[in-house]
């Protein structure tokens, strides 16, 4: 059967599953869970779904699940139309900004990452929606994850949070955000953005994790968009401690700030909705000896008659605030480049 009618079969009979490709792969990869119960993780080998921080942690694991896999034919459908935000939008985030450059020139952190969600009261062809997306993001890690108590989830992110096989480590330190051009000039707020990243994550697996190696930062293009991205490079003591790390990375200035619990506090206090998947990470763990692990960003959430854009940016001292209401709007296009309605 092919996998897209296989996607289309889970989706009607609400049965748990993942279908995902990695970057710049044409095979679609289909993970369905055998029972329709929550797995909570506890170190299982499969497909984990991390919340950004509240919620549940949960693993649809290998060895409960059919696998199956199938080629992807790249297929473009008609776009939804008339999508905006509107000016109540706007003025809600660049005071969020305003609140967040205020706390960072008293000291209280050095940057935090602050986000929004974009409601479109509209119903989603979820197959047509994907398919979209395979199509124009090949180079990203593309999903679809469902389950019953979860919901539905779609995306295409470009940024890995770890990949580790045989103890080898690799993880990228990803920041600064611009549309894309042959020519992009970075200004020093990104550059210092992307460095307080790669300092962070270096610092953090320093004493757990040896020949350390950092490359770049470089111009890296997702989609429509350009970010600075150094590649970080390590050995493991051992397997065991793969899952010790990746929570304490977890999250990463790039989608929290610095000092992590500082920035994480005044995101609960002051976004005003709770992100739960967003920003959280996704992929898999520990199949066949390999951890292949992706921060979720540029995602949606599907309801029946609603989708919700997550959307976010990376405050410094530097920022302003309709700067960065316009970054939100230019990371938005990626999902709403892709969205077919019925």
């Amino acid at each position: 059967m092919p996998i897209f009618e296989k996607i289309e079969q889970c989706l009607i009979a609400q049965n748990p599953f993942v279908a995902y490709l990695k970057p710049n792969e044409l095979t679609c990869n289909l993970l369905v869970q055998k029972d329709a119960d929550l797995k909570l993780f506890s170190g299982q080998s499969g497909f984990v779904f991390f919340p950004f921080d509240k919620g549940d942690k949960v693993v649809i694991p290998f060895e409960e699940a059919d696998f199956s896999q199938g080629i992807i034919e790249k297929k473009h459908y008609n776009l939804v139309s008339d999508i905006s935000s509107s000016q109540t939008d706007k003025v809600v985030f660049e005071q969020l900004v305003s609140n967040g450059i205020e706390a960072i020139k008293k000291g209280e952190f050095e940057k935090v990452v602050l986000s929004r969600k974009i409601v479109l009261k509209k119903q989603l062809s979820v197959l047509e929606t994907f398919q979209n997306l395979i199509s124009t993001y090949s180079s990203a890690f593309q999903y679809l994850f469902f389950h019953p108590k979860l919901g539905l989830w779609m995306g295409a992110t470009p940024e890995q949070l770890v990949k580790i096989n045989q103890q080898q480590l690799e993880t990228v330190a990803l920041a600064g955000t611009k549309l894309y051009s042959e020519e992009v000039k970075w200004t020093q707020k990104e550059i210092i953005e992307q460095k307080i990243v790669t300092d962070y994550i270096v610092s953090n697996i320093d004493k757990k994790v040896e020949n350390i190696k950092v490359s770049g930062p470089n111009t890296t293009k997702a989609g429509n968009l350009a970010h600075l991205k150094s590649i970080i490079t390590g050995q493991l003591p051992s397997d065991n401690f793969a899952m010790t790390l990746i929570e304490n990375l977890h999250p990463t200035p790039a989608v929290c700030g610095v000092p992590k619990n500082v920035a994480q506090s005044f995101i609960h206090n002051h976004e005003g909705y709770d992100r739960k998947y967003y920003t959280g990470f996704l992929g898999e763990y520990a199949i066949a000896g390999s951890t292949n692990l992706f921060v979720n960003l540029r995602c949606i959430e599907i309801e029946e008659k609603a989708v919700t854009i997550y959307v976010g940016c990376g405050i410094t001292g530097d920022s302003i605030p309709t700067n960065e209401y316009i970054e939100t709007e230019n990371k938005s296009m990626t999902m709403r480049n892709v969205l077919v309605t019925k």
